[in-house]
């Protein structure tokens, strides 16, 4: 078994100059600085907020803790997903929650229960990082695909409309699946081999997850 790469504190700390030069570009150009900055210090506190608590439920195999946990994921996911649509945010809540119910969550269940082996797929460990990956790229299609449909329904018929926000929402995911493996190595490719994995087990990770997110999205 390979030793796992551990990177320590001051290192883990280098890796953020690159979002210090940023901030300071955005202050001397006269952009919303403080909003990255707030952005940052949100996602450093909820990255190591979330990796204590995982260390805690992973130890747990419950069907029921599990089952909590992606309910709230689908609900924040849901939340976020109306950003680009504030003013009607509320009203639209029920309908992000339910394209994320009847669209993300059948592709996570096809594929913790069908593609990868497992004898607990309702495991925590196994399940959650998975369902980050779905709900995580659906929220993001759903965000997009409604601030251009909202657009687009101001001079178009509403079929037209939909199909555009559709096409220009897949946009991201298509783009990636014609440059994976020729411009870049996906983050769970990546992360399996500075593991010690194999690349073609590897690979075959990241064919799922590239198809479990589009299907999500779409």
């Amino acid at each position: 078994m390979k030793q796992v790469i551990e990177i320590p504190l001051i290192h883990l700390l280098i890796s953020l100059l690159p979002l210090l030069i940023i901030g300071i570009i955005f202050y001397r150009w006269k952009l919303d600085w403080k909003n990255l900055f707030y952005a940052t210090l949100r996602m450093l506190s909820q990255l190591l907020i979330i990796g204590y608590f995982l260390t805690s439920i992973f130890n747990q195999s419950k069907i029921e803790v599990t089952i909590l946990i992606l309910l709230f994921m689908l609900l924040i996911s849901s939340w976020i997903s109306l950003f680009s649509i504030r003013e009607n945010r509320k009203d639209n809540l029920l309908n992000a929650f339910i394209s994320l119910l009847f669209g993300a969550l059948p592709i996570l269940l096809l594929v913790v229960i069908f593609v990868i082996p497992s004898m607990s797929w309702y495991s925590p460990s196994f399940i959650i990082p998975i369902a980050g990956m779905v709900f995580s790229n659906s929220m993001n299609t759903i965000s997009l695909s409604a601030e251009r449909f909202r657009k687009e329904s101001k001079d178009n018929p509403y079929l037209k409309a939909k199909q555009i926000a559709l096409s220009a929402a897949l946009i991201p995911q298509i783009n990636s699946f014609m440059a994976v493996g020729l411009v870049a190595l996906p983050g769970m490719m990546t992360g399996q081999i500075l593991s010690g994995i194999s690349p073609l087990i590897a690979v075959r990770y990241q064919i799922v997850v590239m198809s479990m997110v589009l299907g999500g999205g779409g």
